[in-house]
C-alpha cells in the first residue's frame, strides 16, 4: 500500500486543492492521511472525505510585533515533534504540502525523517511559511510562470492549482431553477470569498442600476453581509454563502467579478469564465492578490481594477467591456498550459515517491 500525507491549512485555499487531488490519488492506489491543526478549517473541511486526520500544535510566524511571537515558537516546536511522531506511525512514501503555517512542522519533520516532500505555492510570491519549507522540498509546484522563473530550475514546476472535479459538472438549468431568475440576459456572478468582501459588495450594489440594464446578477456576498434593502430587486439575487449549488451557478455565469485569491482565480481559469478581478489592497495584505491579478491580466485571462480605481462608472464599464470581449478571454484561458493540474501534480508525486 502506497501512503501519502497531505498537509496545509489556515484558510480554505490551503485545503481545497488537497481535496481536489483525493480521487486521483485513490485511483493510483494511495492510502491518504492528513495532518493539520487541532481545530482549524482544514479539520472541518476534511471531515466529509473519510481521510484519517491527525491534529498537531501550530503557531504563526509574523514579521511584525505581537505578544504571541513569544509563545508561538514553542507551539511550532511542539508541532514538529507531534508531526514527526505521526509520520513515523503512518510511514508515508511522500508528503504533499499546500502551505499555511501548519505545514511548517510537518514538512520539516518529513525532511528530518528523509521522507520526500512536494510543496505547492499558490501565490505569485511565496508566503513566509512556504519560504521556510521550500529549501527542503523535492519539487515546488506553482500557479504562475513568473513564480517558476524565480525558483531553482531543478525544483520548480508550473502546474497551476488542482480544481475539484465537481466544479466542472454544474447544471445551468438547475441554477436557473435555484435562483428563480429569468433566462433573458447574460448572467453576472460576484464572488467575494466565504467571508465576503465588503468593498466589492458596496461597489456592486452602487452600480446595480447600470449592471441590471445588461445582466441578471447573482451576488455571493459573504456571511452576515446580505443587505435587506436589496431584497426583491428585480434581476438580482444575493446569498451569504453557497456550497452545493456553486457548480451550477458557475455553469450559469457568463462573466464573474472576484477577489484575486490564487485558488479562486485558478478555478475561474479552469472553468474558462471571463472575469473582472478586484484584488485585496496592499494596505490590507502583503499585496499578493495584486500580483496574482496582474499576472492573469498579462496572460489575457482577466481584467483588473484595483480597489482604489473602483467607482460605479469604472466597474460598470469594465464588466460590460468584458462581456463584449468574452470569446477573446475564453480562447486565452483555453490555451493555458495548466489544463491538467491534477495530472501534472500526481505525476510528480508518483515520481518523487519512488
Amino acid at each position: 500500500m502506497k501512503r501519502i500525507v497531505l498537509t496545509g491549512g489556515g484558510t480554505a485555499g490551503h485545503v481545497t486543492p488537497n481535496i481536489a487531488l483525493l480521487p486521483r490519488l485513490r485511483q493510483l492506489g494511495y492510502e491518504v492521511h492528513y495532518i493539520g491543526s487541532y481545530d482549524g478549517i482544514e479539520k472541518k473541511l476534511m471531515a466529509d472525505y473519510d481521510v484519517p486526520y491527525r491534529g498537531i500544535s501550530t503557531g504563526k510566524f509574523r514579521r511584525y510585533f505581537d505578544v504571541k511571537n513569544f509563545s508561538d515558537p514553542a507551539r511550532v516546536v511542539k508541532g514538529f515533534f507531534e508531526a514527526r511522531s505521526a509520520l513515523q506511525k503512518i510511514s508515508p512514501n511522500i508528503v504533499f504540502s499546500k502551505g499555511g503555517f501548519v505545514s511548517v512542522p510537518v514538512v520539516r519533520a518529513a525532511h528530518a525523517l528523509k521522507i520526500p516532500v512536494i510543496c505547492h505555492e499558490s501565490d505569485m510570491t511565496p508566503g513566509l511559511a512556504n519560504k521556510i519549507c521550500l529549501p527542503v522540498a523535492s519539487k515546488i509546484c506553482c500557479n504562475f510562470p513568473e513564480t517558476a522563473a524565480q525558483l531553482p530550475a531543478d525544483k520548480a514546476v508550473y502546474t497551476g492549482s488542482p480544481i475539484r472535479a465537481e466544479l466542472m459538472e454544474g447544471d445551468r438549468n438547475a441554477a436557473l431553477a435555484f435562483t428563480g431568475l429569468p433566462d433573458d440576459k447574460p448572467f453576472l456572478m460576484i464572488i467575494g470569498g466565504s467571508l465576503g468582501a465588503q468593498a466589492v459588495n458596496e461597489a456592486v450594489r452602487a452600480a446595480l442600476p447600470g449592471l441590471l440594464d445588461t445582466f441578471r446578477v447573482i451576488h455571493l456576498c459573504g456571511k452576515g453581509k446580505m443587505d435587506p434593502a436589496f431584497a426583491g430587486t428585480e434581476g438580482y439575487v444575493q446569498y451569504e454563502y453557497i456550497k452545493d449549488e456553486l457548480p451550477d451557478l458557475f455553469a450559469l455565469a457568463d462573466v464573474v467579478i472576484s477577489r484575486a485569491g490564487a485558488n479562486a482565480i485558478c478555478e475561474l481559469l479552469a472553468l474558462k469564465k471571463p472575469n473582472l478581478l478586484i484584488p485585496l489592497s496592499a494596505k490590507a495584505s502583503r499585496g499578493d492578490q495584486i500580483l496574482n491579478a496582474r499576472s492573469f491580466e498579462k496572460q489575457g485571462f482577466s481584467v483588473v481594477l484595483e480597489e482604489e480605481e473602483v467607482t460605479t462608472d469604472t466597474l460598470t464599464a469594465a464588466v460590460k467591456d468584458l462581456l463584449a470581449k468574452r470569446e477573446q478571454y475564453v480562447a486565452a484561458m483555453a490555451s493555458s498550459q495548466t489544463a491538467d493540474a491534477i495530472g501534472l501534480i500526481t505525476s510528480l508525486i508518483e515520481e518523487c515517491a519512488k
